[in-house]
């Protein structure tokens, strides 16, 4: 058997089982009980003031989320209606509904009186001042 890797095979079964298995017990983003997995997927920057998370919400409404800050994570949860149209045959439901729960650890502290969310297009922006004790300061040098 030429050009069989029996190593490299059984690391891609080990691969697919790995994810298979991936979250369970851990609850599902739209199942009953607390998400903790995947959902919503999330970008996370920083520049000098700010951290920034960007989340993809879309079809969900901007009053069933929910974001709290405590003790330097944040977390983002809401829910997603189900579709009322339980007369049709469906033969493709991908799309998700339920409750979902995702926490995100931040890398320092934030300034909770001055954060920011926005909903735009599907996508919720996040802006997270860091302290002014934490930002960066230019300090000069004098030649004497």
């Amino acid at each position: 058997m030429a050009g069989l890797d029996l190593f490299q095979e059984m690391d891609m079964l080990r691969r697919e089982i790995d994810h298979a298995f991936r979250g369970l017990g851990r609850g599902s983003a739209f199942l009953p009980g607390i998400g903790t997995g995947e959902y919503p997927r999330i970008n996370l920057s920083e520049d000098d003031n700010n951290y920034y998370v960007e989340a993809l919400v879309p079809g969900i409404n901007p009053k069933d989320l929910d974001l709290n800050l405590m003790r330097g994570a944040l977390t983002l949860s809401g829910e997603r209606k189900a579709d009322d149209q339980k007369e049709r045959t469906w033969h493709r439901h991908e799309r998700g509904s339920g409750k979902f729960m995702r926490t995100i650890e931040l890398p320092d502290s934030i300034d909770g009186s001055k954060v920011d969310a926005e909903y735009r297009n599907g996508v919720l922006l996040i802006t997270l001042p860091k302290p002014q004790s934490e930002q960066p300061k230019k300090i000069s040098v004098r030649a004497s």
